[in-house]
């Protein structure tokens, strides 16, 4: 996340956004967001969505995700927003769709379907008794 510069923007239970500004080494070859990048905010948005939901100890890693490209990622920025859509004791199953960024116009470039794998705190039931 550190590595891409992306940055959340906005949280709330089950739903977050962020974005990252285009940099030279994000590109591929012919200069477009690289498709590991655009699968790499899918992940974030997806995974933090699903982590907006589980315990304070607990954490989410992901399980699955598949990606759909529609549109190359041109412009001056990525944008993604993620959200759950249906929690789960064990699994969250979450959505996430990444947009390319150019001045105030704003294109579909991606679709993510997700399961996140919720990891509780082992410590949890030690703590409570």
């Amino acid at each position: 996340m550190n590595h891409i510069g992306f940055d959340l923007t906005y949280i709330e239970d089950g739903y977050m956004e962020g974005s990252a500004i285009m940099m030279p080494f994000l590109r591929q070859q012919d200069g477009k967001f690289h498709g590991g990048v655009i699968a790499t905010v899918a992940d974030l948005v997806t995974g933090f969505a699903a982590f907006s939901l589980v315990g304070p100890h607990d954490r989410v890693v992901t399980s699955d995700l598949k990606i759909s490209y529609f549109s190359p990622g041109t412009g001056d920025a990525i944008f993604g927003r993620g959200w759950v859509v249906k929690p789960g004791k064990r699994l969250h199953y979450c959505e996430g769709e990444i947009y390319s960024v150019k001045g105030d116009d704003m294109t579909l470039i991606a679709k993510a379907f997700a399961i996140m794998a919720v990891i509780e705190d082992k410590n949890k039931e030690v703590e409570s008794k």
